[in-house]
């Protein structure tokens, strides 16, 4: 194991001890820890998740291991407890293991937060993560693991003030103390301090040019900002250096195409799909399945050929329908199913939808989907069915809500496009459409 990771005694020193006599487990938390927050797969280390393997192989009963591991399986919103026998059993287990073993009160909350989490509580997840980066503010697993679940919230605000409160007190000398400059300015972009944003991406950049999510805030302080040729050349001319981190690259690659669709370069759009895009969608993780589905909306949208690309979507996607972890990822699942002229697997989407709204009120996302998700996604449906005038009439009254799903502002666009497309078709919305237009100049 390299030897730059941390080991027992350096997380003791960084005041965040873990409960293992393990060495080895120390060394491995840290460097999946690592490469989770810096979007990378350590090619020495076989990547992410070879390296979590290890983790728990390296020692079974390692509590902050299996909250590290099971943290990441939650966030990558493909596996629920309420469809997932096995992922339930290993909550559960975790939480046995936690009540026999001698734990740090932060370990402890750790373990509660993962176990809110798997249970629909988000919200309560990261009320946790806050109380412990109040005592602990360079705990760098809990500052992340808020942070990707603000933005599943569509909680803005809380994604830049998280990193805020903690980020003065980290050493610049500090293991993944870079990295926070990206989540900084993700947070800055997204509630619309662009030139703060571009500010801290840019320092982020400097210490390391491959952290894939400083990128990633420039590219959407660049679509945001209306520079899409600016932002087509950055990341070209860095191109070398952010599409070496698997996890992001996919993520990336749609911000290039989506300066390309803004520009009407279409063809170039399904070209990026083809090159990059769709191969990597491929792997099945949920964040890349939504740009595939996202970027074939958008072109249909405009009423551009697409070819048999839905199909090859629907079949990494199928799986998913009915999982209704996200409401986000719900209303790709019903592009895909449109899409793919699988209307039977849209109306299952809706069908488990409704079933989570009826049975599971407690979950964080049967709130959304009750207030917003829902009609959605029968929008979505209408639309596809030639009944404009019903799309329009189910999105214009959330299209303010829409936040709520999660997901970035550039990501919840298509859905504006969806309501601009559905009233300017619609004889009797077309004043509706031409007002939204007016309000993206």
């Amino acid at each position: 194991m390299n030897s730059c990771w941390r080991d027992s005694k350096a997380w003791i020193e960084e005041g965040l001890p873990l409960s293992t006599g393990n060495n080895e487990a120390c060394k491995l938390y840290d460097a999946s820890l690592s490469q989770y927050v810096g979007w990378y797969d350590d090619p020495a280390l076989g990547g992410l998740e070879s390296s979590c393997k290890k983790l728990l192989a390296s020692d079974p009963d390692f509590v902050m291991g299996k909250v590290l591991v099971y943290g990441l399986d939650l966030l990558g919103t493909g596996k629920s407890i309420r469809t997932d026998a096995k992922f339930k059993e290993d909550i559960e287990d975790l939480i046995a293991l936690s009540e026999q073993t001698t734990l740090t009160n932060r370990e402890k909350l750790h373990v509660e937060a993962i176990n809110f989490w798997a249970n629909g509580l988000m919200k309560k997840a990261t009320n946790t993560w806050e109380s412990i980066l109040i005592d602990h503010p360079r705990d760098a697993l809990a500052l992340k693991m808020a942070h990707d679940t603000y933005f599943y919230l569509g909680q803005a605000v809380q994604i830049r003030d998280s990193v805020a409160r903690v980020f003065p007190l980290w050493k610049k000398t500090s293991p993944l103390y870079g990295y926070l400059h990206g989540m900084y300015a993700f947070g800055l972009e997204e509630t619309n301090f662009y030139e703060e944003a571009i500010k801290h991406a840019r320092l982020g950049l400097e210490i390391n040019r491959k952290d894939a999510w400083a990128t990633h805030a420039y590219a959407h302080v660049m679509e945001m900002t209306g520079q899409q040729s600016k932002g087509i050349q950055f990341m070209m001319d860095t191109e070398s250096d952010w599409n070496t981190c698997g996890m992001l690259a996919c993520h990336n690659y749609w911000h290039l195409a989506l300066y390309n669709f803004d520009l009407g370069n279409y063809e170039t759009v399904l070209d990026i799909f083809d090159n990059e895009v769709g191969r990597r969608f491929k792997s099945g993780t949920l964040l890349d399945l939504v740009d595939a589905s996202s970027l074939l909306y958008r072109l249909q949208l405009e009423n551009v050929d697409v070819g048999d690309r839905w199909e090859q979507v629907y079949e990494i996607g199928k799986r998913h329908f009915g999982d209704n972890i996200l409401v986000f990822n719900d209303a790709h699942l019903v592009m895909t199913a449109v899409g793919s002229n699988h209307h039977c697997d849209a109306e299952t989407v809706l069908s488990s939808m409704k079933q989570l709204m009826n049975s599971f009120t407690h979950y964080c996302q049967s709130a959304v989907a009750t207030k917003v998700g829902y009609n959605l996604c029968k929008a979505i449906v209408a639309f596809d069915s030639g009944k404009y005038e019903e799309a329009v009439d189910l999105i214009y009254p959330i299209r303010y809500m829409l936040e709520e799903i999660g997901g970035s502002h550039a990501q919840r666009d298509v859905f504006n496009l969806l309501l601009i497309n559905a009233a300017m078709r619609s004889p009797n919305k077309t004043q509706i459409g031409r007002a939204s237009c007016r309000e993206r100049v």
